[in-house]
């Protein structure tokens, strides 16, 4: 059986809180540290009461070593019970939507009703590194994402017509009957009118463009009903870069990590994840109090969380929250999100 987004739809008193990872690489560890941390991570969040674990998609970066979500949900799905696992997303422009079927349907077949496809545009990466991974180099990939997305679909949802020349290889996905739930990402008002076209669950990422309620009240605006996926109403999730700790003093010192690491990116230099000391020092103790223009950053303790986050939710009209943070201390991240469960109750 597929997804009952029937159930999804309910109105819930508090939004739902789920997770988005994105495993960080600290200064002094490996990315094969960072994939264990995030399967660490996942078991958390399954046992605390989160509803959905995402696994981000980034390219060539020392900071990041989520560079194949499809690679990396199997083995969480597989090390947790209850909780939904899925991409957030997969950057379809680098790929052929048949293999994504092909993929996903397998993980939906493995794992069975737990499973998203949390699809995006962005490229995850530079320019330079979108060109390297495509497979014909002769010239650059086309802007094509509506009809990729399309072709996604029909395969998973058995609705390519009958004289399509790939009409045939709908039926022969790997799951079989067993189909992942697909959402569309997004910060742009492109996005919003794709997820509203298709009838599809729509994700904005706050933490890049905190200015999208817009899109939230747009797409609500145009959504068509799903009647193959029986998603018959708009559903929107946001997701939120925030951190939760026993002091709001601690939270913010916590948060320097992430400053000193985009304030590097934005010049160009891509670092792993420094610590909170080095961090205050590049910085300077003033600076890395300043929280960023860019961005919004929800942090502190968890009524001071819980009010934030809730107040986005409400911003966006969103039925769940999907946190995600990046800091250098594992256990300072477990921390956080065990705090935030508390904040949530998520276990009752």
């Amino acid at each position: 059986m597929g997804p009952d987004y029937r159930s999804m739809s309910i109105e819930h008193s508090t939004p739902r809180i789920s997770i988005l990872d994105q495993a960080p690489i600290a200064a002094n560890r490996t990315g094969g540290d960072a994939l264990r941390q995030m399967i660490d991570l996942a078991r958390l969040a399954d046992q605390a009461g989160f509803h959905r674990f995402w696994i981000a998609e980034h390219h060539a970066t020392p900071g990041l070593a989520s560079a194949s979500p499809e690679v990396l949900i199997g083995p969480v799905a597989l090390s947790t019970a209850r909780i939904r696992v899925g991409s957030g997303g997969i950057m379809l422009p680098h790929y052929s939507p048949f293999k994504v079927a092909e993929s996903f349907s397998m993980l939906a077949g493995l794992v069975p009703g737990r499973i998203d496809l949390g699809l995006g545009r962005a490229p995850g990466s530079d320019g330079r590194t979108a060109y390297a991974l495509q497979r014909d180099r002769r010239e650059r990939a086309p802007d094509d994402f509506p009809q990729q997305m399309a072709e996604l679909l029909g395969y998973l949802d058995g609705t390519i017509p009958a004289d399509h020349p790939f009409a045939y290889l709908q039926k022969t996905l790997p799951g079989g009957a067993e189909k992942p739930a697909p959402w569309l990402l997004g910060t742009s008002p492109d996005s919003a009118a794709w997820a509203a076209e298709l009838g599809l669950p729509y994700c904005i990422a706050d933490f890049i463009n905190p200015q999208g309620a817009d899109l939230a009240h747009h797409y609500r605006h145009a959504f068509k009903p799903n009647p193959a996926r029986g998603i018959d109403r708009p559903q929107v999730m946001v997701a939120v870069w925030s951190i939760t700790a026993d002091s709001t003093a601690e939270a913010e010192r916590l948060a320097a990590s992430s400053r000193m690491l985009f304030r590097l990116l934005h010049r160009g230099q891509l670092i792993a994840v420094p610590s909170p000391e080095e961090a205050i020092r590049f910085l300077g103790e003033d600076q890395a109090l300043v929280p960023s223009r860019s961005r919004r950053l929800v942090l502190g303790t968890k009524a001071e969380v819980r009010r934030g986050l809730e107040a986005v939710a409400a911003e966006y009209g969103a039925e769940e929250i999907m946190v995600v943070n990046i800091l250098h201390d594992h256990a300072a991240r477990l921390r956080s999100y065990a705090l935030l469960a508390e904040a949530f109750d998520l276990r009752s």
